[in-house]
C-alpha cells in the first residue's frame, strides 16, 4: 500500500503513551476538583446542621421558659448560652424575643441590640438556616422557634458558625485530598506505561524494511483479486483504487489522489454513491452495461465519516437470473394477495368484484367476470345458462366492455362461451384478428379494439368439477400480447377464486332456504283482536338467520297475549328450534295458561329436544333460548308478564313518559330446575307495551347500556302510533348490517267500556237460571243484538245449569260486546272441567254442551285462582249486510 505521507510517523507506542498520560493528568485534575468542591459542600451541609441541632436543643432545654418570664432574661441565660456554646463547638448561641432583641450573645455589648438576620419563618413555627455578615463576621446560622405550652412562639433561638472556621475544616481535608490524587496519577501513569510497553511488543518490533515487505505482499493480494476495492477520504477524493475496481468502473491508471466527480467515465450513480459515505450492502447500479453489485462502510462510523472502504463485484451474467426472480416474485405476490384478497365474504357478487379488483393492474389492464345466472341465487348453472357480468375493474371508468350488471348471452364462437363450456383457459393474442370474439357485437367489439384493448386471456372459474363462469383479462398498456405464462397464472388465480365463489353460492343457498324457512314460521299476517293495536317488524340477520320469533295470540274474554323469543345461533337449525317453539307456545296459549306457568312447561319442551338431540351426527344440540310472555286484558287493563331470560320490556305511558319494569328475570329456557315469576302492569288506555329481542339494542361499537338509553330515547315522544314508534325505533337503532335477527313488536292498548260489559252473580240455586236469561236478553236488546238473544239463552241455560249442578258457589254471568265478538263467561268455585261427549240416541242427557260448541264460534275453560271460568264466543252480525 502506497502511502501519501512521505514522513515517517512517530511510534504507534509513544503516541499512545502520550495521550494515556495526558488523559490521566486531566481525569487526576478532575478528580481533585470534585473532591474540593464536594468538601466544601459537605462542610457547609455539616454546619447548617449542627447549628440547627445546638439551637433546637437549647431551645427545648429545661428552664428556658422560667428564665424567659423572669425579670432579667440576661441575667439567667447568658452564663447558660456561654457554656452551651463552648460544649457544643458553634461560635455563637443568641436567645432573642420576638422582636429580635438578643438576650445573649458573645459578645456582651450586643445584647440588648436587634438581631442580625430573618426570624420571619421562625416566628410563623418554622426552623430556618441563613448565611448572614453578623457582628462576628461571615456567620452559617440557624433560627429556630421558641414554643410556650399553649404553643405560641415567645422567643427565638440562634446558633450558627462563622465561615473562617468553615474554611479551616476544609483546609485541614485539601493535604488529604492531594495525596490521595497524587497516588491516583502515579497508579494512571504506571498502567499507561505497561499498556505502551505491550502494544510495542505487539508489533513485534518491526523495522522500516520489514514493514514495506509487508506492505508489499499485501499491495500484491489487493491487486490480484477479482473484486474491485476502493478507499476514499471525507473531503471526496480516491485514496486507493486496485485493478479490478480500475477495469470495472473505467478509471484511468493515475486516478488515486484525484478527485471522485473529476475521474473521467465514473457513472455519475457510482460517483453519487462514494460521495456520500453512507453504508451500503449488495447494493445494484449500473454503469455502462455493466450491472455492479456494491458494499460501501464508512472507516469511522463513530466520529462522523472522514472515508469509505467500498467492494465492487460483476453480477451483469446474474441480470437475466434476476428479472426472472423478480417476475416470479410478483407472481406469487399476486397470488398470496388473491388468497387473502378474495373471499373475504361470502357474497357471490362481492366475491368477483374483488377477483376483479386484485387483478387489475398488476396483471391485467381490465378484468372483467361473467357468472350463470343461477349461482348468483345459490343454484347450479346449467349447461345453456346466461352469464351476467358480476365483476368489472380497470385502469379507467370509459372502457367500452360491458358494464357490470349486464346479462350476456354469449355466441358459441367467442373464447368466453368455448370456456364455460368447455372448462379450458385460452389465450386470444391479438383481438384485431379473432373474427369468433368480433361475432358477438361487432360494433362494441370495433370500439374495443379502438380504445387499445388488444389482447385477452379466458379462464374458467371451476369448483368442484363445475363451471361457474369465466374471468376476463384484457391487455392495453403493454404493448406485447399475453403468452403462455400469462396464461398459466391466470388459471391459478381463477383456480383459487372459483373455490371462494363456490363457497359464497353454497351459502347463498343455505341462506336462502334458511329465510325460507324462518319466514314460513314467523307469522304472515297477525290474527284480528280488539285488545291491542299492533305494528312490528322482523329483520334477518345479515351473516346467517336466527331463531328469533315474535307472535300475538287472541285469548277469550277481550285479552291477548304478546310473544317475543329468541333462540341462540344461526342457521336452519335456528330456524327450525324456533319453529318448535312457536308452535309450543301457540298450543299452550290454547290451554290458557298463566304466563309463569306457560314459561315452565316450554322450558321442559326445550329441555326435551336438547336431550333427543344429544349424541346426532351434526350435533345440533339446542343451546340455549329466551322468551317473554304477556297477558293484556282490555277489562281491566291490566298485563301479566314473565320471561325467561329475555331482555324487559318498555312502557311507554300516554303522556311519552317511559318505563322499564322491574320484572323477575328467569333463567333462559332449558336450563331446568329454576321457578319462573309473573308480573303484573297496570296500563291505562292508549299506554304502549315494547317488546324486542337483543338484536336490536346490542352492537359490537356499544354496550347493551348505551342502546337501551337509545331504545328509550326514541320511545320517549308522546300522541305516537305504534307503526310510527316502530319506525322511529328502527332508524335510532338497526344496525347497517345485523350480526343478530332484530324483532320489534310495539302494542297500543285499548280497554272495553263500562257501558259493554255486563256483571251478575247468580244465586246457587235452580230457579235462578230464568233470571238470568231474562238479564241477558235484556241487555242484549240494549245492545241491539236481539238477533243473538236466542243463541244466548241456550247458552246460559247450559252453562249456569251445569254451574249450580256440578260446580260450587259463588256462580257469576259476564258478558262483553267487543268489536267482532260477543263472549259470555260463567265462572264457579269449582276446578273441575265439563267435557264435551255425544250421547247416544236413547240418552235423555248429555247433549248441552254440544248444543253451546254448535251454536258457539269456539268455547273453552279457563282456571283462575278461585275456580274456574267457561266462556263460549259468538261473532257479531256485520253491519255491512244488515
Amino acid at each position: 500500500m502506497r502511502s501519501l505521507n512521505r514522513h515517517r510517523p512517530r511510534s504507534v507506542a509513544r503516541q499512545v503513551f502520550v495521550l494515556q498520560l495526558a488523559v490521566v493528568v486531566l481525569l487526576a485534575a478532575g478528580a481533585v476538583l470534585a473532591l474540593v468542591l464536594q468538601s466544601r459542600h459537605d462542610v457547609d451541609r455539616e454546619a447548617r446542621a449542627r447549628s440547627v441541632a445546638v439551637a433546637e436543643t437549647f431551645a427545648h432545654s429545661l428552664g428556658l421558659q422560667e428564665a424567659l418570664r423572669s425579670p432579667d432574661p440576661s441575667a439567667l441565660l447568658q452564663p447558660r448560652t456561654e457554656a452551651t456554646r463552648k460544649a457544643a463547638g458553634v461560635d455563637f448561641i443568641v436567645v432573642m424575643d420576638t422582636e429580635g432583641i438578643r438576650y445573649t450573645h458573645p459578645l456582651p455589648d450586643r445584647i440588648g441590640k436587634r438581631f442580625v438576620g430573618t426570624i420571619a419563618p421562625s416566628l410563623a413555627g418554622h426552623v430556618y438556616t441563613e448565611s448572614v455578615a453578623g457582628p462576628l463576621g461571615n456567620e452559617i446560622q440557624a433560627v429556630v422557634p421558641v414554643f410556650s405550652d399553649d404553643g405560641r412562639v415567645v422567643a427565638l433561638v440562634s446558633a450558627g458558625l462563622t465561615v473562617k472556621n468553615v474554611a479551616g475544616v476544609v483546609n485541614r481535608q485539601l493535604p488529604v485530598i492531594l495525596g490521595v490524587s497524587a497516588a491516583g496519577l502515579a497508579l494512571a501513569t504506571a498502567g499507561a506505561a505497561l499498556i505502551s510497553g505491550r502494544l510495542r511488543r505487539q508489533t513485534h518490533g518491526l523495522g522500516p524494511l520489514e514493514m514495506t515487505r509487508m506492505y508489499e505482499h499485501h499491495d500484491a493480494v489487493l491487486h490480484a483479486v477479482r473484486e474491485g476495492v476502493l478507499i476514499t477520504d471525507g473531503e471526496g477524493r480516491l485514496l486507493l483504487a486496485n485493478d479490478e475496481a480500475k477495469r470495472l468502473l473505467r478509471l484511468p491508471p493515475d486516478a488515486e489522489g484525484a478527485l471522485i466527480r473529476q475521474l473521467p467515465g465514473l457513472d455519475r450513480h457510482v460517483a453519487d454513491l462514494l460521495l456520500s459515505g453512507r453504508a451500503a450492502t449488495d447494493e445494484v447500479l449500473e454503469a455502462g452495461d455493466r450491472l455492479l453489485v456494491i458494499n460501501q462502510r464508512p472507516t469511522r462510523a463513530g466520529g462522523g465519516p472522514e472515508g469509505a472502504a467500498v467492494t465492487i463485484r460483476d453480477s451483469t451474467d446474474m441480470r437475466v437470473l434476476s428479472t426472472r426472480a423478480d417476475a416470479a416474485r410478483r407472481r406469487l405476490r399476486l397470488l398470496y394477495d388473491a388468497g387473502v384478497g378474495v373471499g373475504t365474504t361470502l357474497d357471490v357478487e362481492q366475491t368477483a368484484q374483488e377477483l376483479a379488483d386484485v387483478a387489475v393492474p398488476r396483471f391485467a389492464d381490465f378484468v372483467t367476470v361473467d357468472l350463470a345466472e343461477p349461482v348468483l341465487h345459490g343454484d347450479e348453472p346449467t349447461a345453456d345458462a346466461e352469464l351476467r357480468r358480476t365483476g368489472a375493474s380497470g385502469i379507467r371508468d370509459d372502457s367500452p366492455l360491458y358494464p357490470r350488471g349486464r346479462l350476456i348471452d354469449f355466441v358459441p364462437s367467442t373464447p368466453q362461451a368455448r370456456g364455460f363450456s368447455s372448462g379450458r383457459a385460452e389465450v386470444v393474442s391479438s383481438l384485431a384478428d379473432a373474427p369468433g370474439w368480433h361475432a358477438q357485437d361487432p360494433p362494441r367489439a370495433q370500439e374495443i379494439i379502438d380504445f387499445g384493448i388488444h389482447s385477452l386471456i379466458t379462464a374458467p372459474l371451476k369448483a368442484r368439477g363445475v363451471v361457474l363462469g369465466v374471468a376476463n383479462f384484457w391487455r392495453s398498456r403493454k404493448p406485447e400480447p399475453f403468452n403462455e405464462e400469462d396464461l398459466s397464472l391466470a388459471e391459478e388465480l381463477v383456480a383459487r377464486a372459483g373455490v371462494t365463489i363456490d363457497n359464497a353460492r353454497r351459502y347463498t343457498r343455505e341462506h336462502t332456504l334458511a329465510v325460507a324457512l324462518q319466514h314460513s314460521l314467523l307469522p304472515r299476517d297477525l290474527p284480528e283482536q280488539s285488545a291491542v293495536e299492533v305494528a312490528h317488524y322482523y329483520l334477518p340477520a345479515h351473516s346467517g338467520v336466527g331463531g328469533d320469533w315474535f307472535d300475538v295470540i287472541p285469548l277469550p274474554g277481550s285479552r291477548v297475549a304478546l310473544v317475543v323469543g329468541d333462540v341462540v345461533g344461526h342457521g336452519m337449525h335456528a330456524a327450525a328450534t324456533m319453529g318448535q317453539l312457536r308452535t309450543a307456545v301457540l298450543n299452550f296459549s290454547s290451554l290458557d295458561l298463566p304466563p309463569d306457568e306457560l314459561l315452565a312447561r316450554l322450558d321442559d319442551l326445550v329441555q326435551y329436544i336438547d336431550q333427543s338431540r344429544e349424541g346426532s351426527v351434526d350435533g345440533s344440540g339446542l343451546l340455549g333460548a329466551t322468551c317473554l310472555y304477556a297477558v293484556y286484558d282490555a277489562v281491566t287493563q291490566r298485563c301479566t308478564v314473565a320471561r325467561a331470560g329475555h331482555v324487559p320490556p318498555f312502557v311507554v305511558r300516554p303522556d311519552g313518559s317511559t318505563e322499564l319494569p322491574d320484572l323477575p328475570p328467569g333463567a333462559p329456557l332449558g336450563l331446568g330446575g329454576f321457578p319462573f315469576e309473573s308480573a303484573e302492569l297496570d296500563l291505562s288506555e292508549g299506554s304502549q307495551l315494547v317488546l324486542y329481542t337483543d338484536g336490536l339494542i346490542e352492537d359490537p361499537g356499544r354496550d347493551i347500556d348505551e342502546g337501551l338509553e337509545l331504545l328509550r330515547s326514541a320511545l320517549a315522544h308522546p300522541d305516537r302510533g305504534p307503526h310510527e314508534t316502530c319506525r322511529a325505533v328502527l332508524k335510532e337503532l338497526l344496525p347497517v348490517r345485523p350480526r343478530d335477527d332484530v324483532a320489534v313488536l310495539v302494542a297500543r292498548t285499548r280497554a272495553l267500556g263500562a257501558d259493554r260489559i255486563a256483571d251478575w252473580e247468580v244465586p246457587f240455586e235452580p230457579s235462578a237460571v230464568a233470571a238470568v236469561r231474562a238479564r241477558a236478553v235484556e241487555k242484549l236488546e240494549g245492545w241491539g243484538l236481539s238477533e243473538l238473544a236466542f243463541g244466548m239463552e241456550l247458552v246460559l241455560s247450559e252453562l249456569v245449569t251445569n254451574a249450580i249442578r256440578h260446580g260450587s258457589a259463588p256462580v257469576r254471568v259476564r258478558l262483553l260486546n267487543d268489536d267482532k265478538l260477543l263472549t259470555c263467561e260463567v265462572s264457579d268455585g269449582s276446578s273441575t272441567s265439563p267435557h264435551l261427549r255425544y250421547a247416544a240416541t236413547m240418552d235423555e242427557g248429555g247433549r248441552g254442551l254440544f248444543l253451546v260448541a254448535q251454536i258457539s264460534r269456539r268455547w273453552g275453560t279457563r282456571y283462575t285462582p278461585d275456580g274456574k271460568i267457561i266462556w263460549s264466543e259468538q261473532p257479531l252480525p256485520d253491519p255491512a249486510q244488515q
